[in-house]
């Protein structure tokens, strides 16, 4: 048998992921490992009022987000998009994005990531280095999360520009 002959596999239905203690929480569906590292993704969901990610930019990495329930709003540069229910938005690689929640619902959606492991990104962020802060009552700003944040980054090719993220917090009223 090839070894990079992808294989079939079933991801069974679960109950809709909900929003963590930090507003926001990930399941991984389908790993990267399953494909051969040609495809991987996540169910997401975003908390009423609360701000994504800062801005930032993939350089090998493409994003095609799903939503499944709620509204996302996605900055693409300086450009606002809702993305309902039922609707796809591609986020290529190389251009400055970031997603948020600016509606009184949850939004949950499914985003999928091509040719890089970006699930192991946001596991590791969201089930390790949050929760961490959290327990810890750590900022980003604390030298070891910083450190750990940073070459999280530089291992999945992300740039990102955090000094952004206060000014779409107050322009939309947002949860930081």
């Amino acid at each position: 048998m090839d070894l990079n002959q992808l294989l079939p596999f079933y991801v069974a239905p679960g109950a809709p992921v909900q929003p963590g203690p930090g507003g926001m929480d990930i399941r991984t569906l389908v790993r990267s490992s399953q494909t051969n590292s040609q495809f991987s993704c996540v169910e997401y969901a975003v908390a009423a009022k609360k701000m994504g990610p800062a801005p930032h930019y993939h350089k090998e990495l493409d994003e095609l987000m799903y939503v499944l329930e709620g509204t996302a709003t996605v900055m693409i540069e300086d450009q606002i998009i809702e993305v309902p229910a039922g609707a796809w938005h591609l986020r290529p690689r190389g251009i400055v994005h970031t997603f948020f929640n600016n509606t009184e619902k949850t939004f949950r959606a499914i985003d999928m990531y091509f040719n890089q492991n970006f699930e192991e990104y946001l596991e590791e962020m969201f089930h390790r280095i949050i929760p961490e802060m959290q327990q810890q009552k750590l900022t980003p700003r604390d030298p070891g999360i910083a450190k750990r944040m940073h070459d999280l980054h530089e291992r999945f090719g992300m740039v990102g520009f955090p000094e952004r993220r206060g000014a779409i917090v107050e322009r939309f009223g947002l949860i930081g």
